[in-house]
């Protein structure tokens, strides 16, 4: 009988063990300072770069290269990176301004100031996004950091970013460029194309929508006329005018209501954009999408570099560099990453 009268009290010290620990720390999670991030070297044009006289003239210009990619206290550090990757193998770096695009209900005044401590002589813009434009079309996913409004923004460049913005690059904040954005950036996208994006088409296609998709004729004859393969919606070259012009955020926002009332998919803004577009995009070499190197959603699994060249590491998937580094359990792949981190290390002093 001895061990039964034990068992209650273990429990009971478990439960106060984990109990305290929790509310440590949550206290500890209030308590610690924001990031702090070093300042990058400035990167110059070489000598044959077109040159652009100032900020608003950059804006509008043919030589431009735009890139667009989102911002949040979330994801700043994977930003960061990204922004010193694309930077320090650049050709024309002078000749990049960056679009972020920020919730509407995020401090976009720290994430400025953030970005500007650490590339003072960077061309941005930030543009706010308001989460209630698409909040109401949202549905669950598989993975709850798929569900948030600001990973739909994407859909909305069009209608974010200035007129005169005629093609822009869209990255993910999880990504380092190990090659000229300039290249990307030039993808042609033929007559008619609305965007580029490396394409897979040995994956599953069939996976990524519901059994209620696929047994509905009226929908499933979608896909009837294209060659329909997965691509990722983290790198992508897209034509804003083409886009604007056949109304294409209208289109994927009809799909993303039918899956409120059908549930046809499960990954969050993904399926949409294979519902609109997969099938007919211009083609990416597989180089400027290494993805998948954050592991699968589920367990986080470490993966391996796809054959072939690489001009671009995408940590897609569960796994983030940053949080596999800090908690000292890195994928082999993570160090390619560590080198553009910019994160001040506690206790550090500068020089």
């Amino acid at each position: 009988m001895k061990p039964q009268r034990q068992l209650p009290l273990l429990f009971i010290f478990i439960s106060f063990f984990i109990t305290t620990t929790a509310a440590a720390s949550i206290r500890n999670a209030a308590a610690a300072p924001p990031q702090q991030f070093r300042e990058a070297p400035e990167f110059y044009n070489s000598a044959e770069c077109p040159s652009i006289e100032n900020t608003h003239e950059l804006i509008c210009s043919e030589e431009t290269v735009h890139a667009a990619m989102t911002l949040d206290s979330a994801y700043i550090r994977g930003s960061m990176a990204a922004i010193l990757s694309i930077l320090q193998h650049s050709s024309c770096p002078q000749n990049i301004i960056f679009h972020f695009v920020a919730s509407a209900s995020a401090d976009a005044s720290h994430l400025r100031a953030t970005i500007l401590a650490s590339f003072p002589y960077l061309k941005f813009e930030v543009y706010r996004f308001d989460d209630s434009s698409v909040s109401g079309l949202i549905s669950t996913s598989i993975r709850s950091a798929l569900d948030c409004p600001l990973n739909y923004a994407r859909s909305y460049l069009a209608n974010i970013l200035p007129l005169c913005v005629r093609k822009v690059v869209y990255l993910d904040s999880d990504l380092v460029l190990v090659d000229d954005i300039a290249k990307l950036s030039a993808t042609p996208l033929g007559e008619n194309q609305i965007l580029a994006a490396p394409e897979y088409c040995n994956a599953n296609f069939t996976s990524y929508f519901t059994p209620t998709f696929w047994s509905n004729p009226s929908l499933s004859l979608t896909f009837a006329d294209r060659k329909a393969c997965y691509f990722n919606t983290g790198v992508m070259v897209i034509d804003l005018d083409r886009w604007r012009n056949g109304d294409y955020t209208r289109k994927i926002e009809e799909w993303m209501e039918l899956q409120k009332r059908m549930r046809i998919y499960e990954l969050g803004s993904l399926p949409p954009f294979l519902l609109v577009f997969a099938g007919d995009i211009a083609p990416v070499d597989h180089k400027w999408n290494q993805h998948g190197l954050g592991g699968d959603n589920f367990r986080g699994l470490c993966r391996d570099l796809h054959p072939g060249p690489v001009s671009l590491l995408h940590w897609s998937g569960k796994g983030k560099p940053w949080a596999r580094l800090d908690a000292n359990r890195p994928c082999p792949l993570d160090a390619l990453w560590a080198p553009y981190d910019l994160l001040k290390l506690p206790f550090s002093f500068d020089s």
